[in-house]
């Protein structure tokens, strides 16, 4: 069977289900403008118990290899914001290598408004 040469591969932000609807904007965004991604490539152990087991872990939503730079999506509830930033605190404490961006709900409208996508998230 021959490819067809005008169908198109479905983009990396088609083919992923995300947990909001704010991450699958920012990944089309992404997908627009050529920037490699991966949705929640990796987590990192965060707090312990004095055992030493893992009692919480932190999985930013994106990672951009070309930047090596992870990125949190937040348009929630204040509370729930709160307590992402402290997962993003602690995972700058305990990993200070690693760098992690995090886009809050005016940084998401301010993109959605800029490039002229549907704000599906409220």
């Amino acid at each position: 069977m021959s490819a067809n040469p005008t169908a198109f591969e479905p983009l990396q932000s088609e083919l992923i289900g995300f947990a909001h609807a704010s991450e699958r904007q920012f990944a089309q965004l992404l997908d627009f403008y050529g920037i490699e991604w991966s949705y929640e490539p990796q987590s990192f152990d965060i707090e312990w118990s004095s055992a030493g087991v893992v009692t919480r872990r932190f999985t930013p939503d994106f990672y951009l290899p070309a930047f090596d730079l992870f990125i949190e999506i937040t348009t929630l509830n204040q509370n729930l914001v709160t307590k992402k930033n402290r997962k993003v605190r602690l995972l700058r404490e305990r990993y200070p290598e690693v760098r992690c961006k995090v886009f809050y709900q005016r940084d998401y409208l301010s993109l959605v408004t800029k490039y002229g996508l549907e704000d599906a998230s409220g």
